[in-house]
């Protein structure tokens, strides 16, 4: 990889300032415990390199088919597995997400109060299947401490207590009024959970068999599912949660980790386990078109509707977010069905292409697929929140430099 000569149109030279960053910046300060970051072009790996330390309680290293949690980053495999039952009829965008879950009729909106005790409104507007993918459901999440509503998530354990199943989530929302009416503003939220329930409700089948079968099967992600295998624990990787100081601590020891049982509640939204190379082969297959190794995933045509913009107006998140969080930067972007897509590059700060689409994970991993120039990159670590350090943007403009 030191040599000069390209690859796929990268230069190998350049590609290894991401391990130099990384180690100069993040690894060898103790920031990040460990890194494992790949790029391919044109369906060819030019560089994949592991970094620091999976578990730093018992030293070991980050290694290419190290597990990790990937969070958010299950939330694109429950799109594309909800739009193959597209492709098949099963439903329509613009379908009321109470033709399948009766019991979310006659929705309300939050006024005043506090749970149990809530002042609402009736919505203003019907949510859709479309509000689902696109998060402009009304629905929030437990973790965004910034309303009545969302302290009422975390009191109800709505976001993803293993001891929930995927109806009694559903059940619990319909008791809960939405942040504002569906359509009307955007909100990072549980919408790709009642996505995963979806489609174990149009396919009958169990969403984690569901998966197996449409996705990773077909795809060779053999090391990704819901829980940590026995034999798959020696490479599962510790989780570690930011403390002032740029310090680390514990969050998530593999030996104990929740992630070890089977749990009731699978989370379409960020209840998968995986690896960079599985993850890889995912992220090519959405590179090609939604095809990977003579295995299509999802039609083409599909692909190319689902990273569309399909924010009203063809705004961009900043103009229609009520929270503050995201995993994807704000200016300059837009979110297309189970993705965020970058609509201007100069707006974004940061290089890419215009169409350049993928998504984060809480733990810090992210990975973006640039269809412009057929390039995929994955980025995995254990640290949380997501937000702490800007090492996103910083690995796009590593990337973009490298391409020849």
């Amino acid at each position: 990889m030191t040599n000069s000569k390209q690859i796929a149109g990268l230069a190998p030279g350049r590609l290894l300032n991401i391990e130099r960053h990384l180690d100069r910046c993040y690894i060898h300060p103790g920031k990040l415990p460990g890194a494992l970051t790949l790029v391919a072009r044109r369906g060819e790996v030019a560089y994949v390199k592991p970094q620091g330390l999976m578990d730093v309680e018992r030293n070991k290293p980050v290694c290419r088919d190290t597990i990790f949690r990937i969070y958010s980053m299950t939330k694109p495999i429950t799109s594309i597995a909800m739009m193959q039952l597209y492709e098949q009829g099963r439903f329509l965008l613009d379908d009321p997400v109470h033709k399948y879950i009766p019991a979310w009729k006659k929705q309300r909106v939050y006024s005043s109060g506090v749970y149990p005790c809530f002042l609402t409104t009736p919505a203003t507007s019907t949510m859709t299947i479309r509000d689902l993918f696109t998060h402009m459901s009304g629905l929030t999440y437990g973790f965004m401490n910034r309303t009545n509503v969302d302290a009422a998530y975390r009191e109800l354990g709505l976001d993803g207590s293993q001891d929930l199943t995927m109806e009694a989530l559903v059940n619990q929302l319909a008791e809960l009024p939405l942040e504002f009416s569906p359509g009307t503003a955007w909100n990072y939220s549980v919408s790709t959970d009642v996505l995963g329930y979806l489609v174990q409700l149009l396919a009958d089948q169990p969403f984690d068999e569901y998966l197996q079968k449409h996705v990773f099967d077909p795809l060779d992600m053999t090391d990704t599912g819901f829980h940590v295998r026995d034999e798959q624990l020696d490479r599962f990787a510790a989780c570690y949660q930011y403390k002032p100081g740029d310090q680390l601590k514990l969050q998530d020891d593999p030996e104990t980790s929740p992630f070890r049982r089977k749990g009731k509640f699978l989370s379409g939204g960020g209840g998968l386990v995986s690896t960079i190379d599985d993850y890889f082969h995912f992220a090519q297959a959405l590179c090609q078109g939604g095809e990977f190794r003579g295995q299509r995933i999802i039609g083409r045509k599909t692909l190319e509707f689902m990273r569309n913009n399909h924010l009203p107006g063809s705004q961009d998140l900043p103009g229609l977010a009520v929270g503050s969080f995201s995993e994807a930067p704000y200016a300059g972007t837009g979110f297309g069905l189970g993705f965020s897509v970058k609509t201007d590059v100069a707006k974004s700060q940061t290089n890419g292409s215009v169409g350049e689409y993928g998504w984060g994970g809480l733990a810090s991993t992210s990975f973006f697929v640039d269809p412009v120039e057929e390039l995929v990159m994955i980025f995995m670590t254990q640290l949380i929140p997501s937000s702490t350090y800007p090492i996103r943007q910083e690995l796009r403009a590593i990337v973009n430099g490298a391409l020849v």
